[in-house]
């Protein structure tokens, strides 16, 4: 599908050229990750990245957070923990809890993870004009300014729609 960049361009197609989009920086995205070592799977770098931001975590809240069961979660963190990623401890106020941490190894790798999806990024960023870097940042702040303050809302039927509408 082509860019349309005229004026009076309708909001579901430019969903869709976004979604396309989108579709290629989550490729971009994930592809960082490909060959790292230890080789670890998209969900389990999530739930790195979720104890890494969360360290109070434990174990429910890790798998609330993912949307997934407990049985999952557990599994998940056995092999984060297998490949020196993950840490489990008792909390010492309740013995029953189990407490998440990041290894020194897991930060090193979420570091190397980061580090290579900016660099991926920028030389996207770097093959862009000034002025399409430009319309880009502008772009992307509206979306996040609609998005964030609450501008859309969803509908009765389920699509999302602006308010006011």
């Amino acid at each position: 599908m082509g860019w349309d960049h005229g004026p009076g361009r309708r909001p579901d197609l430019i969903a869709r050229q976004l979604a396309d989009a989108v579709e290629n920086l989550v490729t971009l995205w994930f592809s960082a990750a490909e060959d790292l070592s230890p080789r670890i799977s998209s969900r389990q770098l999530l739930a790195l990245q979720t104890v890494r931001r969360r360290p109070e975590l434990n174990l429910t809240a890790l798998a609330e957070g993912l949307g997934i069961g407990l049985p999952m979660a557990s599994r998940l963190c056995d092999r984060l923990e297998s490949a020196g990623l993950l840490q489990r401890s008792v909390q010492p106020h309740n013995r029953r809890e189990v407490r998440l941490v990041v290894t020194p190894h897991g930060r090193r790798l979420l570091t190397d993870v980061t580090e290579r999806r900016s660099r991926r990024l920028a030389a996207v960023i770097e093959a862009m004009t000034p002025g399409e870097r430009a319309s880009f940042l502008g772009g992307m702040h509206a979306f996040h300014q609609a998005q964030v303050l609450g501008r859309v809302r969803p509908a009765r039927d389920g699509r999302e729609r602006p308010d006011g509408d």
